[in-house]
């Protein structure tokens, strides 16, 4: 069984960049072309540094939300502040969170690694908690020895 742990975490506020992902949900790959190149957007055009300066702490959200029937994906820091280029305040609930921890080379492969565990396996293993919807995201939180860490935070309540 994947390592993870099962963390109360106060409810936390995500300034967020979004895009609707248009791939249906079981396209694994189509998703993952739509995240990525999302991402080099973002990244590209400066929106991402813009965010990260107003940023509380130096974590990068990669956010999946659910919204009026939409699959949208965020790019995001924790923070009070607002900029013009967000399209999205989301809140995550104060809680119990399923957490997956990992490294990979770039922060991209490290979100599509713990969401591939964490869904993959993770939460079709624990049998005490469940995953009910709401906001998730991968944490990028630094990196060391080469590599990108991080976490994936999932809300899940107890069964």
């Amino acid at each position: 069984m994947t390592n993870y742990t099962l963390e109360e975490k106060d409810s936390f506020t995500v300034l967020g960049i979004g895009t609707e992902l248009k791939s249906d949900y079981t396209d694994y790959a189509g998703i993952t072309k739509e995240k990525a190149d999302f991402w080099e957007s973002v990244k590209q055009d400066g929106r991402l540094e813009t965010l990260k300066a107003v940023a509380t702490n130096d974590y990068i959200f990669a956010v999946n939300e659910a919204v009026n029937n939409k699959m949208m994906h965020y790019a995001g820091v924790m923070t009070d502040a607002s900029v013009p280029e967000a399209s999205r305040v989301i809140q995550f609930p104060k809680g119990e969170y399923l957490v997956v921890k990992g490294e990979a080379k770039t922060a991209e492969e490290l979100s599509n690694k713990l969401t591939g565990i964490a869904f993959g396996q993770v939460l079709g293993e624990v049998k005490d908690v469940a995953y009910v919807g709401g906001p998730n995201a991968t944490v990028e939180m630094g990196q060391k020895n080469g590599l990108v860490f991080g976490e994936i935070w999932i809300p899940v309540v107890r069964k």
